[in-house]
């Protein structure tokens, strides 16, 4: 049986419950959560007394795997452990060799190693090593429809309720890069009234400068709905505003929709939990706009639609277009979808 994967909270439970590793081996494309872990650990695990001689934080461009290992190496002073932290640990060079310190590591150090952008290779030794003594985490990038459920479990934990509407704005405004996103997050919590607890659409217009009316979620609706009127003067205000409605960004919500949608077509229950399962999205109430479209467009249609999207975006990085400006790009994607 495959060894299941760690994931972030199973972490971090252990680490509320001071059950520590000497090496925890954060990796991956998504920096957030090798940061969450991290950050709790370099606040955590010391007190700021113990922090002045018993911390160290150093930076994979300014260090090699000796270095590394001769921190590791130190006992701690007046204190029952020792925190290392590496930084950007993918500048490091032969850092397989940290595989020798692990075969006999102090279990008074904990050592931390931030990989970002990239893993290690599960076959070599180092991360055999780290598995059999430590924390082997690898942090993947989440699904862009994975997003409402992040938001709506992020703002949860803060005891902040978002209207549906509002995550939808959102997850579709800033995309999958969760350190951007729930820096947003933190700002709406901080701008909120004390006396409220549920975010709205008009709170996300006014502190995030995305308009209510006038955005992808409600010109994906609009395309939905097939409402003409309604899609052209969203493409309108996209065109007036094109620094806060870039057209790549509207392509690729787009292309995801109308992807999805294709694959809604072969789930064998068309239920919402049903197309929800097909599509790993969270909640059931996330697969009705698929089931709405299903209504409206033909599979066949639909895969029209996306070779348009991908027509369109080649149009908008240069291919085959001298002059088409990026608002009559959309204009024509959205009419070749909506005809």
């Amino acid at each position: 049986m495959a060894k299941q994967e760690l994931t972030c909270e199973d972490v971090l439970k252990e680490l509320r419950a001071k059950q520590y590793r000497p090496i925890y081996y954060l990796m991956g494309e998504e920096s957030y959560y090798i940061d969450l872990i991290a950050d709790y650990i370099a606040e955590n695990v010391l007190n700021e007394t113990e922090k002045e001689f018993n911390q160290t934080v150093v930076y994979g461009a300014d260090v090699d795997v000796s270095t590394i290992i001769n921190a590791a190496k130190r006992y701690p002073m007046m204190c029952e452990h020792q925190v290392v932290i590496v930084k950007e640990a993918q500048a490091i060079r032969n850092i397989e060799e940290l595989a020798f310190y692990l075969q006999k590591p102090l279990t008074s150090t904990i050592l931390v190693i931030c990989h970002k952008h990239g893993t290690l290779d599960r076959r070599k030794k180092l991360a055999a090593e780290i598995e059999k003594r430590g924390v082997l985490f690898e942090s993947k990038k989440i699904k862009e429809a994975q997003l409402p459920a992040f938001i709506s479990s992020y703002m949860k934990r803060k005891g902040i309720d978002m209207e549906p509407k509002a995550t939808a704005m959102l997850s579709d405004f800033v995309g999958s890069d969760l350190s951007r996103l729930t820096g947003e997050l933190e700002k709406l919590i901080i701008t909120l009234p004390s006396n409220q607890k549920r975010i709205t659409p008009e709170q996300i217009e006014k502190n995030i400068g995305i308009s209510k009316d006038y955005n992808n979620f409600e010109l994906r609706s609009a395309l939905v709905e097939k409402d003409i009127l309604k899609a052209n003067k969203i493409i309108k205000y996209f065109e007036e505003n094109p620094k806060t409605n870039p057209i790549q960004m509207t392509l690729s919500l787009l292309f995801n929709f109308y992807a999805n949608l294709m694959l809604a077509y072969y789930a064998p229950d068309k239920s919402e939990q049903g197309i929800a399962g097909m599509l790993g999205l969270k909640t059931p109430w996330q697969a009705r706009d698929y089931m709405a479209a299903m209504r409206k467009y033909s599979g066949v249609k639909t895969m029209q639609i996306v070779g348009a999207i991908r027509y369109a975006d080649a149009k908008s990085k240069g291919v085959n277009n001298p002059s088409t400006s990026d608002g009559d790009i959309l204009r024509e994607l959205v009419f070749n979808i909506l005809h």
